[in-house]
């Protein structure tokens, strides 16, 4: 508990007690008395955000509406429900605050994940820096207990990373030489030399608490209707009790009835205390913030609950093929040569021109390549989207890609139909060979196709780059019916298009992905999903919503906690309207007293709080999902 939640639980308990006093009280002076310091103290602060809203001219929200209520009833001599109805609104006030606490700690955990100091390796030892000195390419010190600073390749030491904080995965996860490490991860047991690849401004922390940060800046529309409507609401229930405290009466007088103004201005006033829109205001943000806050705890980052609201409506879901369902981890299976080229020499100039590429398929074909590789030989090195790459090795002009790639350039080569990938290899405009690799299903992809079709997703769809035969051969083993293979980023955007224009109005359409060239489609999407681990910084950028453990499986958790996130929001919008209107009726026919009142806004507030709040709690659906995984 804060500081400040303190010090309202000890008003509300000193405020409790001074009530249950003055039952004791026989006199009416005295009651009054200690009836009035007790309304002090327990309203002294709503009392002066009214004013403060006034004096800046804005006025209507429920400070305002309590202070007039509750002053009202004080000028009227009904000190014990202006007593009462600050009690309860200050009980309802300390239940949001603790709720909206719980909620932003899974987020707030976030924050213990960014390093304070990186051990820089230097020619006259290792010196603690802060991790913002240190440059790309650098080699840092990693101790065992110690949080990686920035994002890098591990050069010497294996051991084991505890990243929790990043992925909502407990099991500690073994990492060995050669292999990368994101920022944030806690070194468990073994000391490393690790190599950064990224600036700390760059890197998985600072990524991932920016995306935090920004994300209750994009409301949902269930957010932005509250917001509105209580924009309206408002000023109209405030004319609506001006009307029944003083305009009925006026009526009533001038028509020669009996006016009984403290009757009608007692009504005017419980009207006031009834339509305070807490319950909405508080209740639906809250709800979203404890869907995003769900989502971080199980190492999903949400941009924004407009997001979180649009999966929660997903009917179409379309999927990159390598790094996404695939492993991205490819090994070469198989080389073939042209006439005068030999296998060697294919793999030479495939290795040098994949150079500084960090793609999967490039990186396999470096893992391939038993000699050293010499930077100084490349030169001018140009990445070609959806095709390949252009290098200059030893001063040749050395193309690396698929075979669009070679049409594009009047080369001829046959087409080798493989359940792989196949870089074609061509120098100085001479096709040499060609390299076969293969890649295999991610453990939870089938998986996580089956859950989305049993959730209710219309239809499943491959878009990939990759050959057809490729192509087809994972998505019979997914059992994905419609594929579109063999497609640059633009035409991954078209056939995108094709299906949002298939889709109805609310039905959304879900990209993921994690590569450069899907950024496009990723950004086009009504949601778009990108692999945080693995993937590019293009990808993630582009997305809406992060899976940082690239695991698919974590899509039908996202889509459970955005579904039960929105449910929950529609509950409360029901429930508290359907109360409110009830009650306002009845407040305004004279039906209704002080404690009807209480009920309609502090006990509906409660209520809608304690709903909320079971965002927090991933569903029981979930769960079954990951134990029959782990079973």
């Amino acid at each position: 508990m804060t500081t400040k939640q303190k010090k309202i639980l000890i008003r509300i308990i000193v405020s409790a007690a001074l009530v249950l006093l003055s039952f004791f009280i026989h006199s009416d002076v005295i009651l009054k008395a200690l009836l009035f310091v007790t309304y002090l103290v327990i309203g002294y602060d709503i009392l002066l955000k009214a004013f403060k809203g006034i004096l800046n001219r804005q006025i209507f929200d429920e400070n305002f509406l309590m202070a007039i209520a509750t002053v009202g009833a004080v000028l009227l001599g009904d000190f014990f429900e202006a007593v009462a109805v600050m009690l309860f609104y200050q009980i309802g006030e300390l239940f949001q605050s603790i709720a909206v606490g719980k909620s932003r700690k899974s987020i707030k955990c976030l924050l213990d994940i960014i390093p304070e100091k990186a051990n820089l390796v230097t020619e006259n030892g290792i010196e603690e820096v802060d991790p913002d000195e240190v440059e790309t390419g650098s080699e840092i010190i990693v101790r065992a207990g110690e949080k990686i600073p920035l994002d890098g390749i591990v050069t010497e030491g294996n051991t084991t990373l505890d990243t929790s904080a990043l992925t909502g995965e407990s099991k500690p996860k073994e990492i060995f030489e050669g292999e990368n490490v994101v920022s944030g991860c806690i070194n468990l047991t073994s000391v490393i030399k690790v190599k950064t690849t990224k600036t700390f401004d760059d890197s998985t922390v600072s990524k991932v608490l920016e995306l935090v940060e920004n994300s209750s800046m994009r409301k949902s529309n269930s957010e932005q209707f509250i917001s509105r409507f209580a924009k309206y609401y408002t000023p109209i229930v405030c004319l609506l009790a001006l009307l029944i405290g003083v305009g009925i009466p006026c009526v009533l007088s001038m028509l020669g009835f009996n006016a009984e103004w403290n009757e009608w201005i007692t009504r005017a006033l419980t009207f006031l205390v009834i339509s305070c829109p807490c319950a909405l205001v508080i209740s639906i943000p809250l709800s979203f913030f404890g869907g995003i806050g769900c989502a971080s705890k199980n190492g999903i980052l949400v941009k924004g609950s407009n997001y979180l609201e649009a999966l929660s409506q997903a009917k179409y879901f379309v999927f990159d093929k390598t790094g996404t369902l695939t492993k991205g981890k490819f090994s070469v299976s198989e080389i073939k040569t042209a006439e005068d080229a030999t296998k060697e020499e294919v793999l030479f100039y495939g290795a040098y021109c994949e150079y500084n590429s960090n793609h999967p398929i490039a990186q396999s074909i470096k893992d391939a390549y038993e000699g050293e590789i010499d930077p100084e030989l490349i030169k001018d090195v140009t990445e070609l989207s959806g095709l390949g790459i252009k290098a200059f090795v030893d001063n040749k002009e050395v193309y690396a890609g698929n075979l669009r790639l070679l049409n594009d350039l009047g080369i001829e080569a046959e087409e080798i139909a493989v359940g792989g990938t196949v870089v074609y290899i061509v120098v100085d405009k001479k096709y040499i060979g060609c390299i076969m690799l293969e890649d295999t299903l991610k453990e939870n992809s089938r998986l996580a196709i089956s859950e989305l079709k049993k959730n209710g997703i219309y239809e499943i769809t491959l878009l990939t780059g990759d050959n057809s035969v490729a192509s087809e051969k994972i998505c019979n083993e997914l059992g994905i019916e419609n594929i579109k293979s063999s497609l640059l980023p633009h035409q991954k955007v078209e056939e995108l298009e094709k299906i949002i224009k298939n889709s109805k109005e609310k039905e959304t359409v879900c990209y993921v992905g994690d590569g450069i060239n899907d950024a496009p489609v990723l950004a086009r999407a009504d949601v778009g999903i990108s692999m945080g681990a693995m993937g590019s910084d293009a990808a993630i950028e582009a997305s809406d919503i992060v899976l940082m453990d690239d695991d698919p499986l974590k899509l039908i958790t996202a889509l459970s906690i955005s579904r039960k996130t929105v449910g929950i929001a529609k509950q409360n919008t029901i429930f508290a309207l359907a109360v409110k209107l009830g009650c306002l009726l009845l407040g305004a026919f004279g039906l209704a007293g002080m404690n009807m009142a209480i009920f309609a806004d502090v006990g509906v507030m409660v209520l809608a709080v304690l709903n909320a709040m079971r965002t927090m709690k991933i569903s029981g659906s979930v769960k079954k999902i990951h134990n029959h995984k782990n079973g």
